[in-house]
């Protein structure tokens, strides 16, 4: 009273008032105070804010309706952010999977017209110098030619054969059957194979440290060790011997081709696996580069992994290790 000051009442309260038919409304109340020359006096504003309470209300109704909408739309933006990245990647996916496709294509027809060139070349004269022989006893000379016709037709079919089996790796049609077989029987099989292409005085031979059964895939495991032995010989000179060692170890069956062959190059060795990768010296050896790399992927499909120790001009050692337990799989 002795220093009054205008302010409102109720604040932070709902204040209600009663109108003449016992309805509720909200009101608002304000204290003033004026003063005449007898007394002092307090006077009270009662306003009705029905209205802007409502107001309020819609506008806290609408508010809360726009924070929903924006929380639904910004999941609905993240959402399509997701989709757009992910498809997005999958393009980008697409883009890399065609590049390396022509790439691969790309580097067929030139590995193809390079290595085609030779063994083609040798079936046209071949071909040519037969038709001279007509007697019997230039049966010899025929069995000669017909012999380097059917060496560079076998060359044509290893070169396509791999390009084939590099397509059905990046397809992912490559099947996998893990079986129980003789070890000792199928690297004897490999050998049979393979003493038709050894050089004048070498030799291949098999030593078994107490392994029997192996459990794999029997066709990739022939292909992966047909390639290995196969550059084995290719690459070692002749009178040299080229082992097969198989042995157990921890549950893994070890197989090792060993030669004493020309080796690899340090610097060469990292890139080994790599698709049509050829070693420094052996560019002037018919070859497509490809055949380690299908070596590499049929050995990740049986669940193996293969190490290599090379050392130039004393030989090279590859050896895989498979799992040879069933549960293993």
């Amino acid at each position: 009273i002795e220093k009054p000051q205008a302010r409102s009442m109720g604040l932070g309260m709902t204040l209600c008032a009663l109108r003449k038919d016992g309805t509720e409304f909200p009101v608002e109340i304000s204290l003033g105070h004026f003063e005449t020359s007898e007394s002092k006096y307090v006077i009270a504003f009662i306003s009705d804010i029905t209205k802007r309470i409502a107001s309020e209300i819609e506008i806290k109704n609408l508010n809360a309706s726009l924070e929903e909408k924006v929380v639904t739309r910004t999941k609905e933006l993240q959402i399509t952010l997701q989709e757009l990245q992910a498809s997005k990647d999958n393009l980008t996916k697409s883009l890399e999977k065609e590049k390396e496709v022509n790439d691969l294509k790309s580097r067929f027809v030139s590995m193809a017209s390079h290595e085609f060139r030779t063994p083609l070349s040798t079936i046209l004269s071949s071909i040519s110098l037969l038709a001279k022989y007509e007697t019997t006893e230039d049966q010899p000379k025929r069995d000669k030619h017909i012999d380097r016709i059917k060496s560079s037709v076998k060359t044509l079919t290893d070169i396509l054969n791999e390009f084939l089996s590099l397509g059905k790796i990046e397809e992912g049609k490559v099947e996998v059957n893990f079986e129980s077989f003789d070890l000792n029987e199928f690297i004897q099989g490999v050998i049979n194979e393979m003493n038709v292409l050894l050089k004048n005085g070498q030799e291949l031979v098999h030593e078994n440290k107490h392994v029997t059964l192996c459990n794999s895939d029997a066709s990739l495991l022939k292909h992966v060790l047909i390639n290995l032995v196969s550059n084995a010989i290719k690459f070692s000179p002749e009178d040299k011997v080229i082992r097969i060692e198989t042995s157990t170890q921890n549950g893994y069956v070890e197989i090792k081709v060993i030669d004493q062959g020309m080796g690899i190059p340090e610097k060469d060795q990292v890139h080994l696996f790599e698709r049509f990768f050829r070693a420094t010296n052996v560019t002037n050896i018919q070859g497509t580069g490809l055949g380690l790399h299908i070596v590499g992927r049929y050995i990740e499909l049986l669940k193996g992994k293969i190490t290599y120790q090379s050392e130039l001009e004393s030989g090279s050692i590859f050896c895989i290790e498979l799992p040879n337990q069933i549960n293993q799989f």
